[in-house]
């Protein structure tokens, strides 16, 4: 599935929405933006993977992703649905009150504000569709009027999970809390009680890659912020974010995000996303 607003925001918009249907639509591995996200369902069900736990969500749910939030989503074979996805920066937030945890953790919403969020998402679609006068001021109005919506609103903790999908949002929590340490896929299936065969299979199925694929993602992950937001060096990034030598480090970067830490240093205070993919 093709992620056009996520072009449009690489193109230089500030704001751009998107709806898209689709059926054993999955994404290939976790990713993230520089930018929020706000996932509405509009029909089926999705599995989403964000930062360290596991959700179900079915109709009128939305979840709201920060920058920086690392995620992924599939969905049950042959299981059709249709989403809403908004992606904004955060320079157009125009609220006198900062978005304070929103703007920390992935957040999931099941309140009675659904039909509102999505009767304004809907407008949001119809300026961006319309491209008339003013359109791109109304929707800046439109968003900041959903953002507040939203800070009015109590978020609804998720739905229990299956023992499986539980079993492996423990493990994500662990690898998120614990990326800088060694870790082994040996050691990581005797900490839960599975065979690494079993933890392998069932890690593939719910995140799209292997387990050491998902540490390295979420190391550079990391260490990309650190590289752009502080002023570490290369070396002392790498030894924070788990890597056992500096060259190991340069190549994993690379492979990763396609340039080198010392380029990816140079778009400090610069827009850029290295991370695009389907949702």
């Amino acid at each position: 599935m093709l992620d056009h607003a996520n072009y449009r925001i690489a193109q230089g918009h500030s704001i751009a929405i998107q709806r898209a249907q689709g059926v054993n639509d999955n994404m290939k591995k976790p990713h993230y933006h520089e930018f929020y996200e706000l996932y509405y369902l509009e029909s089926g069900s999705r599995i989403h993977m964000a930062d360290d736990l596991l959700l179900r969500i079915g109709p009128g749910d939305f979840l709201l992703f920060p920058p920086y939030s690392m995620h992924y989503s599939y969905g049950e074979k042959d299981v059709p649905f249709q989403r809403l996805v908004l992606y904004f920066t955060p320079e157009t937030i125009a609220l006198s009150q900062d978005l304070g945890p929103l703007s920390q953790k992935t957040h999931l919403f099941q309140t009675d504000s659904q039909h509102e969020i999505h009767q304004l998402l809907c407008s949001l679609l119809r300026e961006e569709t319309r491209k008339d006068l003013c359109y791109q001021d109304a929707m800046r109005f439109l968003l900041n009027q959903l953002l507040v919506t939203l800070l009015r609103r109590p978020e609804q903790p998720a739905a229990p999970l299956p023992p499986p999908e539980n079993r492996m949002s423990d493990i994500i929590r662990y690898l998120n809390e614990n990326y800088t340490d060694p870790i082994s896929l040996e050691t990581l299936a005797s900490r839960f009680y599975v065979s690494p065969s079993h933890l392998c299979r069932e890690f593939k199925k719910h995140t799209g890659s292997t387990v050491i694929q998902y540490v390295n993602e979420l190391r550079i992950l990391h260490a990309r912020w650190l590289l752009l937001k502080t002023p570490k060096s290369v070396t002392e990034i790498s030894r924070d974010t788990g890597f056992a030598n500096i060259s190991h480090f340069n190549r994993t970067y690379k492979s990763v995000t396609g340039m080198s830490p010392r380029e990816t240093r140079q778009l400090s205070g610069q827009k850029s996303d290295s991370f695009f993919g389907p949702i």
